[in-house]
């Protein structure tokens, strides 16, 4: 129960203008991230979870930190976010280097090793956000997870 009897907002509606007449379901989204996870690793739903979740603030972080625009306009339609499959570590390496040779954010995670994998192993890449054509240029035909 909220104390101040604040109204409940949707996520998807924070950091939209309340003016906006387009419903989120409705709206073609010009930014995203893509986290890219790797199967061939077997890990469980909730490392998978975790890894995507670590993927995703790390890489919106570093948009922030070195393309505010393309950050403030993501986070400001709604933060579209999308999740793909690889099948092994060099994949990751590839993805990497070809987002960057975009201009392109691009994360590696390397899991902390205190659950189910070695320590270091890259788990997954996040790329962006950014503007959704760079971005399917990277990932756009990789399978969903």
């Amino acid at each position: 129960m909220l104390q101040d009897n604040s109204p409940l907002i949707p996520f998807a509606y924070l950091g939209q203008r309340q003016d906006k007449a387009e419903a989120p379901a409705t709206k073609e989204f010009k930014y995203k991230l893509a986290v890219a996870v790797r199967r061939d690793l077997e890990m469980g739903k909730g490392k998978i979870a975790v890894q995507v979740g670590h993927a995703s603030v790390t890489a919106s972080e570093e948009t922030r930190k070195r393309r505010p625009e393309w950050w403030k306009a993501w986070f400001d339609e709604g933060q579209r976010k999308v999740a793909v499959k690889v099948n092994s570590e060099s994949e990751l390496e590839e993805l990497r280097k070809h987002a960057e040779s975009l201009g392109l954010v691009a994360v590696i995670i390397h899991d902390s090793g205190l659950t189910q994998i070695a320590p270091g192993t890259a788990t997954c890449i996040g790329i962006g956000p950014a503007p959704a054509e760079l971005v399917d240029k990277v990932t756009g035909d990789l399978r969903l997870l």
